[in-house]
């Protein structure tokens, strides 16, 4: 399937969970006899109730009600107004990564069990299927065999991978990604980091090591640092992400497991709370199962009609 679409289908579990309720409360806003007066008080609460059982989380979600209550309906659906404000919440931190020098660095953190490796190896193959030499950097030399999983996937995705001994000086590990891109063109730089807690103290100290050697040799990098999120940990993830914004200089998101929750909502909290674009998504296990986040084909996905 094309990434057009590819969000869409991976909804079907959180549609199947809004669409009708979602139509519902629609039908009765917008009957004919209410559409010159404004939305009533029930019919909000039913929407307010409906976006937060959805994880959209109750800060944006009171944003949105706020919208729908205060706008002029001016022909306008109840779909459509509460579509448009979400687009606007995703606009509104969606910015572009500034790459003065080369090679890229793209750090990808997150703790144990979000999928993280995984994503490194799709977003490799997905990087290489647009015409770029992506080169992955193994410095998660923490977890037991860390390596030989990033390798498999390293294999599937068809990119060359830098990897040191079990136990080695990450930082060093990275040091050696940055020489070997150089050298050999390979652009971006990939860096897989040991899954760990703020609580972890050596391993955020660690992290900020492999940020200053990264700044030492290419300046300006890591000019990308993504933290990749399972969605189906709702707004446990938000509070998670907060932590990694404080330790790791996070400026991209990358949400996984969308297809597996029935909440996928959790992407508005994210763009609307942490202030932070979502870069890629999630939608199945394969290696073509990453896909760049596309904000109106996941709000028209999220509240199309059910048909």
């Amino acid at each position: 399937m094309p990434f057009l679409g590819r969000i869409r289908e991976s909804l079907s579990r959180t549609k199947q969970h809004i669409v009708e309720r979602f139509d519902e409360i629609v039908r009765l806003a917008d009957e004919p006899a209410r559409q010159s007066r404004p939305i009533d008080v029930a019919t909000l609460d039913a929407l307010e109730e409906l976006l937060i059982s959805a994880d959209v989380g109750v800060a944006a979600a009171d944003r949105i009600i706020t919208a729908v209550r205060t706008q002029s309906r001016q022909g306008r659906s109840l779909r459509d107004l509460v579509k448009q404000e979400i687009r606007d919440v995703f606009a509104a931190v969606d910015r572009p990564v500034t790459v003065a020098h080369r090679p890229k660095v793209t750090l990808i953190v997150g703790v144990n069990g979000t999928g993280k490796t995984t994503t490194i190896g799709k977003l490799a193959n997905l990087l290489r299927s647009e015409g770029q030499a992506p080169l992955i950097c193994a410095a998660d030399t923490f977890r037991a065999a860390a390596v030989e999983q990033l390798e498999i996937w390293a294999d599937r995705a068809g990119v060359a991978m830098v990897r040191a001994r079990e136990g080695a000086d990450p930082a060093a590990v990275v040091f050696d990604a940055i020489s070997s891109g150089k050298a050999k063109g390979r652009d971006p730089i990939l860096v897989d980091t040991a899954g760990r807690l703020h609580t972890r103290v050596n391993l955020m100290n660690e992290l900020e090591k492999i940020r200053r050697v990264a700044s030492r040799e290419v300046n300006g990098a890591p000019q990308e640092v993504l933290l990749v999120l399972d969605a189906t940990v709702g707004q446990n993830g938000i509070a998670q992400a907060r932590e990694f914004m404080n330790a790791a200089g996070v400026n991209g998101i990358v949400l996984t497991k969308l297809d597996g929750t029935a909440k996928g909502g959790v992407a508005v909290a994210i763009a609307h709370d942490l202030k932070l674009p979502i870069r890629y998504v999630g939608v199945g296990e394969g290696i073509d199962d990453l896909a760049p986040f596309d904000a109106s084909e996941y709000v028209d996905g999220l509240f199309e009609e059910k048909w």
